[in-house]
């Protein structure tokens, strides 16, 4: 194997991502620089950096590996994750944006009034955050082993590194610049090599020879058959469709936007980049029905994208395709490692460490960014420092299980939140604790390898068509017999989230 490209790819990428987010430096100045980039972003600046975040290892590698393996079933993860924008967009995008919020938390706490439901969401979004890094820092380790064949620790390692020098040299503000570069590089990625294979494919003389192996196994069929299969399929679609709106390094995305119209206006460009995306994996999938089929029964499905260009394509040819499917998986790990970063680091700044700094130097002071900084390190090593102990997690499932978990948290939080007045602190800590309980012991015990089997087995490897209704429930009911607690400022505050910016909300 020619690990030439491979490494040359990593480095170019590396040092593309530090230089951006260098020359992005220059533009950070302030704690809201860091937090949220002064919200001046512009739509279509920021929709390119929520491609490039949310595009991760999953999309980027684990969706052909799980069409290769599991067939058109697997579709609905890419059509999930794409379709999850449409309902952010038309229950969440503007709203949220108006609340003046930096983070989940601080949405908790300003429409509900409650610091423990506030500590509540604290400890879901590091929860989510880190169980979201996860499978980057794996599959940065997969991708390095199967490009240049380098130990499984050197990429989880050289991401983590990277991701934390960045953001604690600029924040939101470097951050965006990186990730905007990164989605095209991305996309550039998976494109120009499928283009390439597709005319391999098509030289070869069999234009219809994908279709043979799907024919007796039920390959191509859309939905999974049998009760487990069905429940597993409808599972999944809830996880994907409602957990978008509730991944903490997508919502702070919309805390950057100048106003509630940039936010609708960025999710409408997200939903384009997305689907331009997504036309791309299940090409590599097909392809590998015919040309590494053999890699259906073996955990190298995961690098179906990396191992086929040399497949198909001997010699130099195959080698420079290999080094340019590289540089894309490299990129998917920084960029959504980058994003989860800021989330969670946003977090432990405002309720962990600038309190610590605070009282350390006796005194209010100015500690936003050494805080954030500190933050940073901290939201990086600790997921770090697991995944060198936890191996073959799987990437894309994971990627679901954490979106599972938003799902059955922050979705009913947030619906209900903007569009329920009677929504009490006592009904959301309520439902906040029931959903995450639920989706995340799945989550925990799916990581420790517990494997139940049968019903019992499913229901936890998907476990958000129980969890997410069971938080709604009792979040409703929870509010309703706490009906005495809501909040006074509850109908205000609604109409300041659903009132445009251009009307005088003073009027209202």
């Amino acid at each position: 194997m020619n690990s030439a490209p491979g490494i040359v790819a990593v480095v170019l990428v590396t040092c593309a991502t530090l230089a951006i987010g260098t020359w992005g430096l220059r533009f950070s100045r302030t704690t809201s620089d860091f937090f949220v980039a002064s919200r001046t972003v512009r739509p279509r600046l920021n929709a390119s950096a929520i491609g490039g975040e949310y595009l991760s290892a999953a999309s980027f590698l684990g969706i052909a590996g799980l069409l290769l393996v599991g067939g058109a079933q697997m579709l609905w993860y890419p059509v999930g994750w794409t379709a999850g924008y449409l309902v952010l967009l038309v229950l969440v995008a503007a709203p949220l944006r108006r609340s003046g919020a930096y983070t989940l938390p601080d949405f908790a706490e300003a429409r509900l009034g409650s610091q423990t439901v506030r500590t509540a969401c604290s400890v879901l979004v590091v929860g989510v955050g880190w169980l979201y890094l996860l499978p980057q820092f794996e599959g940065a380790g997969i991708t390095l082993r199967a490009a240049i064949g380098a130990p499984e620790w050197t990429g989880p390692v050289i991401v983590g590194t990277v991701v934390m020098l960045n953001v604690m040299s600029g924040g939101m503000r470097s951050i965006t610049f990186v990730q905007a570069f990164q989605y095209w590089l991305k996309l550039t990625a998976l494109l120009v090599p499928a283009v390439c294979l597709l005319a391999v494919w098509w030289g070869d003389g069999r234009p219809g020879a994908a279709v043979d192996p799907a024919a007796g196994d039920g390959w191509s069929v859309p939905v999974a058959e049998g009760a487990i299969g069905l429940y597993a399929t409808y599972s999944l679609i809830i996880a994907v469709f409602l957990g978008t709106m509730g991944l903490p390094h997508v919502v702070v995305r919309f805390y950057t936007n100048p106003d509630g119209r940039g936010a609708r206006r960025t999710t409408l460009a997200v939903l384009v980049l997305l689907g331009l995306f997504y036309l791309w994996p299940p090409v590599y999938a097909g392809l590998g029905r015919v040309y590494a089929e053999e890699l259906a029964d073996t955990p190298r499905a995961n690098v179906l994208v990396l191992e086929l260009p040399r497949l198909m394509v001997p010699g130099i040819g195959g080698d420079l395709l290999t080094g340019l499917v590289t540089a894309g998986a490299f990129a998917a790990f920084l960029s959504t490692a980058s994003g989860l970063t800021i989330a969670v680091s946003g977090v432990l700044t405002q309720d962990v460490t600038s309190r610590f700094l605070t009282s350390r130097r006796e005194g209010p002071g100015d500690s936003g960014i050494p805080a954030f900084r500190i933050a940073a390190a901290v939201a990086v090593v600790t997921p770090l420092v697991v995944s060198l102990q936890v191996h073959d997690i799987g990437v894309a499932h994971t990627v679901g299980l954490a979106f599972a978990v938003a799902a059955s948290t922050f979705c009913p939080l947030l619906v209900l939140g903007i569009w329920w007045r009677r929504l009490t602190p006592t009904g959301a800590l309520a439902g906040l604790v029931a959903g995450g309980l639920g989706a995340g012991s799945a989550a925990v015990l799916h990581l420790v390898g517990v494997d139940l089997g049968g019903w019992p087995g499913v229901l936890l490897e998907q476990p958000a068509a129980w969890s997410v209704p069971l938080a709604f429930t009792v979040m409703v009911v929870g509010s309703l017999l706490t009906a005495r607690t809501t909040p006074a400022h509850a109908r205000h505050f609604l109409l300041r989230l659903h009132t445009p910016e251009g009307l005088d909300r003073t009027a209202v």
